[in-house]
Order: structure tokens, then sequence, then C-alpha cells
């Protein structure tokens, strides 16, 4: 493998924009000059369920790369999401599978990490990609929990507190919350995710302390992100989503596999499918297992890409 810039190549030092791989050349584009459908192919190529819809989003909202070979296949991709000018998620990063060991997915990280510079990150691997992050300088912290299955409405304590639907006019209240959970606001993405989800709140003492929200995702609808800083409070809000796709496909990522939240997630019906690692490069996870009544965590991500 070898790699190459254009013509009469390139004396800045800059990442080359193409990569000769055996013994064909690949070359990068915007991921917003892809058709959705060839994206969706790409993601169907690995065992992802992403739909057009959910590749368009992640559009809408982050940037990237896609590899293309000579007849213009797309062989990988890579996204970031930037939020704030300091922070960012790294996701979307797939390789096809025949190319995985020939430094096309190393190449599209790199573009990513240049075009992104000056940023702290965090990312979720799966198990194929752990070296090349590591690779890169990033840290493992905690496992994120993929559960999914067919969802089934159960017997849940009831909340000492009232849970309500959500409203257009909690969106700064659910921003808020969220950005104390996560670590860094994420101001823009919250209000994008609110447009297209149905969510639902816990107050206590006329404060938001919790709020799940709900919206389509690949094969059925997905939970996330859910900030709450009790287990009980976060069992509240989740659980009218349940008790809505009863008897549907429901998926719900969670860093916890302790305590009443999880097994809550597993009776609901929602079983571990597969797990990733959450990993970081210069920005710390906030610790899970620190959840107070004062201290709100994740519980529930957005998704593998947006964290």
């Amino acid at each position: 493998m070898s790699e190459r810039g254009l013509e009469g190549g390139s004396a800045d030092g800059a990442l080359p924009p193409s990569l000769t791989v055996d013994a064909f050349d690949v070359r990068v584009a915007d991921v917003v000059d892809i058709d959705l459908e060839r994206l969706q192919a790409l993601s169907i190529s690995v065992g992802w369920p992403h739909r057009a819809e959910d590749w368009q989003f992640a559009r809408e909202v982050g940037h990237g790369f896609v590899a293309l070979d000579e007849i213009d296949r797309v062989l990988g991709s890579a996204m970031w999401f930037p939020h704030g000018d300091d922070f960012a998620t790294i996701g979307m990063v797939i390789t096809s599978p025949r190319l995985q060991s020939l430094g096309v997915g190393e190449w599209l990280m790199k573009r990513v990490l240049s075009a992104s510079a000056g940023r702290t990150y965090r990312l979720n691997a799966t198990r194929a990609a752990l070296a090349l992050y590591r690779s890169l300088g990033f840290i493992g912290h905690r496992t994120v929990f993929q559960c999914q299955g067919q969802a089934r409405r159960g017997d849940r304590p009831p909340s000492a507190d009232p849970v309500r639907r959500l409203e257009a006019a909690d969106l700064a209240a659910v921003t808020a919350l969220d950005e104390r959970a996560f670590g860094t606001s994420r101001a823009g993405l919250i209000a994008r995710l609110f447009e297209q989800s149905v969510g639902y709140g816990l107050e206590r003492d006329g404060a938001l302390v919790a709020f799940a929200l709900c919206r389509p995702f690949g094969r059925g609808h997905v939970v996330g992100p859910v900030v709450a800083g009790l287990d009980e409070d976060a069992v509240a809000v989740v659980g009218p989503h349940v008790d809505e796709h009863d008897g549907r496909f429901l998926r719900l990522d969670t860093h916890l596999d302790e305590g009443l939240f999880p097994l809550f997630v597993a009776r609901s019906g929602l079983r571990i499918f597969d797990t990733v690692l959450t990993m970081s490069l210069g920005a710390p996870l906030t610790d899970p297992a620190t959840r107070a009544s004062d201290r709100p965590v994740t519980y529930a991500l957005a998704t593998h890409a947006l964290g």
C-alpha cells in the first residue's frame, strides 16, 4: 500500500487526496456529494441498520468523507459532529469488509482529525476498529450495551413525581440538563433531535430532572438520549416509550449494566445485541456510576455516532 498526492505532489505536507490500495486507486470525496442509497449500501455491507433518512440526518448535523474507487464505488466513510468550537464526536466510520486491513479506515480517520483539528473527541468503537483508534491515541472508558428487541409493556413502580409529554417550551431545560450530563453543550444537536422525537420529562420542585427522547431510527425506533440522576427517574421517563412501542422494535444504548435501570431495560424486551467501547482523545467521559440526584448522567445515547 502506498499514498500519493495530486499530480506534482503536495509541498505543504497536507494529506494526499488519493490512496493506492493494492492495484487500484482510492480517492476522497465529501459525504454530502454521495447519493444516500450508496451510503446506505455501505452501512448494510457491515450489518448496520441505518436507513437513508438516518444518513441524511447525520449529514445535516455533521461533516465527513467517503473513499471511492476508480469506478466511484463507496468503499468507506468517516464523519465528525461538532459541538461548539472545541469538542466533537466521531462516527459513521465504516470500511468495506474487503479493505479493512488495507489502511482505508486510517486514511479517512486522519482526514477527519485534520479537518476538525483543535478539538477533543469522543467516539464509540466496534471491536474491528479498536486497534485503529488506539494507534491514533484514543483511550477506552466504558462499554456501551446495545439493547434491542420487541418492546414489552410491563409493570414498573409508579413515579413519585409526575411524568409528562415534553413540549417546544421545554427545549431549553432539556438542553441544559443534557449539557450537565454530557459534559459540553450540544444545543444544536438537541434542537434537531427534539424536532423529530417524542419526549417525556420528569420535574421535581419545578425543575426538569430527567428526560427521554425517542425517534425513528434503523429497524424501528431508538430511545435516546436519556438523562437522569436516579435510576427510578430514568425508568419513569423511558417507560412511556416502551408502552407506546409495545410489540414493536425498540433500541436503547446504555453504559449501565448494574442497577434498576438496566434490569428494567431487559424486562422490557430489550436484550443486549452487541457492545462497543466509548473512547476519547483529550475528553474524559463522565462515569455514569457517579450518578446521583444532583449529578445527572447520560443513561442512553442518542446513537453510537452522536454519543
